[in-house]
């Protein structure tokens, strides 16, 4: 049986933008679709003159269209780009940002505000994810708040190798960044937004961390200049957003969705923290909601990358420095951040 336009439209809701979480076609860039037996001819507008966008945008429409009709005869795919304007810049991509070619996936743990979690869950799924194998490492992205060091256990100063760049302290096998490393105990950073991008350009270019399977950012909470910074510094992989259960955590979170999509960052998926507590006699208590963050991720058809307990050994393990994930790891909650981080390498590859 052959392929309907209706089908057609509907498989190729698979292919994303690149950078992007959006499809090509609610992004509405597929302007043509043709139909002729078992051939299929397919239409699309960019708006980027990019012409590397160009190219993988046609590449993945090809792919989508021999796997979702095994019996394609013909794939006919044109792409129309705009032709740039004389004396413009380039478009910005995420080749362009900076990565050293040792680090092979970087991962964004944001937050739209704060009191979340986000940098618990940081630690945790940086420590799941060498406990599974993997080279991680951990740079703190918070310059006026850092908390990576009290977390991590580790107060030492980062040493200098003979190319004068940053050698990162480990902890628990991860390998870390931060500007606690770097100030004395209690000391304030005051600093304006063109100090806070060229420290983490410093971050990025400045520190050896090695060979890396993954390095995870825990970024501040908000949408501010450190965050935007960061996005447009660093070529990301993909960004994890972390949220509560209820409402007002929820709708806060959209504004760091909405970052990572206007900076062509691809949303790796929403991870819900706190999301009931274990009282003495075993009962489950939702004390923020219940629901919350896998509910906006099926509303914005992002994957939900599950849920963590709010637990006191969680809080334990962060102000003692071993977080849950090593400190116990068979504790139920360890073993969700363990699942969160399985399913992220897998994601990942």
């Amino acid at each position: 049986m052959n392929p309907t336009q209706d089908a057609v439209l509907a498989a190729l809701r698979s292919v994303k933008y690149p950078g992007y979480s959006r499809d090509i076609v609610s992004f509405g860039l597929v302007k043509e679709v043709q139909v002729d037996g078992p051939a299929i001819g397919v239409q699309i507008e960019l708006t980027s003159p990019n012409p590397e966008v160009g190219r993988q945008v046609a590449d993945a429409v090809r792919v989508c269209l021999r796997d979702s009709f095994p019996g394609l005869a013909d794939a006919h795919v044109q792409v129309k780009v705009p032709t740039p304007q004389p004396g413009a810049a380039p478009a910005p991509t995420q080749f362009q940002r900076q990565r050293d070619p040792r680090i092979r996936r970087v991962i964004a743990i944001a937050s739209g505000k704060g009191g979340v979690g986000k940098s618990t869950c940081s630690v945790n799924l940086a420590c799941a994810l060498r406990s599974l194998g993997a080279r991680v490492g951990l740079m703190d992205g918070d310059i006026y708040g850092p908390s990576i060091p009290l977390m991590m256990g580790i107060q030492e100063r980062p040493t200098v190798a003979d190319d004068e760049r940053l050698i990162p302290p480990e902890g628990h096998g991860v390998k870390l960044m931060s500007m606690g490393f770097l100030l004395e105990p209690d000391q304030a950073v005051i600093w304006r937004g063109p100090m806070i991008q060229k420290t983490i350009q410093q971050f990025v270019s400045q520190v050896d961390w090695g060979d890396l399977d993954y390095l995870l950012v825990d970024l501040p909470p908000g949408t501010g200049d450190a965050q935007l910074s960061l996005c447009q510094t660093v070529a990301l992989d993909g960004g994890v957003v972390i949220t509560t259960p209820q409402e007002a955590s929820v709708g806060v979170v959209r504004k760091g969705i909405t970052l990572f999509e206007k900076v062509q960052v691809p949303i790796l998926g929403i991870l819900e923290n706190m999301s009931w507590f274990i009282a003495p006699d075993g009962s489950r208590h939702f004390l923020f909601g219940e629901g919350g963050g896998r509910k906006e991720a099926e509303r914005r058809g992002f994957p939900f990358l599950g849920e963590i307990p709010l637990d006191q050994r969680i809080r334990e393990g962060g102000d003692l420095g071993v977080p849950i994930v090593i400190g116990q790891p068979e504790h139920p909650a360890a073993k969700a951040f363990l699942a969160v981080a399985a399913g992220l390498r897998q994601r990942l590859g």
